[in-house]
């Protein structure tokens, strides 16, 4: 239980993070639904990214693990699609800032991971 809700943290502080880095990528909310953002943001990673890396594996190899950010990209795409019916507030306004926003996700969520030791909590 306790990596699930530091997982849903890492994830929600890194979308944050993309949020103040990157224009294009906009949140208008209360602070909580950042949280449920994050819980959304991991779902939709759990759920569809598999899928998503074996149908793209050619492209990733191909690029040598570069078309990765695209796939992260397109995960949080489909995050702030569902943020609209759920009235959570995120807004990504194309692919590009969706992109970068995904680096920036990638970055902060893998130095927050290392930081706070998740892979010992889980194990």
């Amino acid at each position: 239980m306790a990596y699930l809700i530091l997982r849903v943290m890492i994830n929600a502080l890194s979308i944050a993070a993309a949020i103040k880095l990157v224009d294009g990528i906009t949140f208008t909310g209360e602070w909580w639904k950042m949280i449920i953002i994050g819980a959304v943001f991991g779902i939709v990673n759990s759920l569809l990214k598999p899928i998503m890396m074996i149908f793209t594996f050619p492209l990733i190899v191909l690029t040598l693990g570069i078309f990765t950010l695209v796939v992260n990209a397109l995960m949080l795409i489909i995050t702030a699609g569902l943020s609209g019916p759920l009235h959570l507030g995120l807004k990504i306004d194309g692919f590009w800032p969706a992109f970068w926003g995904a680096l920036i996700v990638s970055i902060v969520s893998m130095l927050l991971s290392w930081l706070t030791g998740l892979r010992d909590i889980k194990s």
